[in-house]
């Protein structure tokens, strides 16, 4: 009998909620880290790429940017997104003073080929950036495998 323990319903629950207080803690960090911050405390900017036949489309998710704070370049195929805020609030009221600042960048770039350089247009809205580039009409790239001797 003395490979037996008791049973003990005390011990059971206790076991129980040690076990969910560190995955309560887990789960407290991760969504901190991963999704309680907006995207400009993140240095993320989330995009989406589209292709057609004709054109390439990025859109990218940028709330609360202004769009003076946005620089899209286009240099030897490589589309390059980038933010850069600088923002200070100052409020003061009777027994009552605050200050903020915010500054922080984000950057992201992308290689796309065949892109017709001089016709690249690119738009903001409702804190979503779109651009669209227009492929040239050169044939697709072919793909060739290579083996390894």
């Amino acid at each position: 009998m003395s490979g037996l323990t008791p049973y003990n319903r005390k011990n059971r629950d206790l076991k129980k909620d040690v076990a969910n207080i560190f995955e309560e803690i887990n789960s407290l960090v991760e969504n901190f880290f991963d999704n309680a911050m907006p995207s400009i405390l993140t240095n993320k900017i989330h995009v989406d790429i589209k292709e057609n036949e004709s054109e390439y489309i990025v859109e990218a998710e940028l709330p609360g940017v202004d769009k003076d704070e946005i620089k899209v370049e286009l240099n030897h195929n490589t589309l390059t997104i980038s933010v850069e805020r600088n923002e200070e609030i100052k409020e003061e009221r009777e027994n009552y003073i605050r200050q903020e600042r915010n500054y922080g960048s984000m950057v992201r770039s992308f290689y796309l080929e065949n892109i017709k350089d001089d016709k690249v247009k690119a738009s903001y809205n409702d804190g979503i950036l779109s651009i669209k580039l227009p492929k040239t009409t050169r044939g697709k790239l072919k793909r060739k495998k290579i083996d390894i001797n």
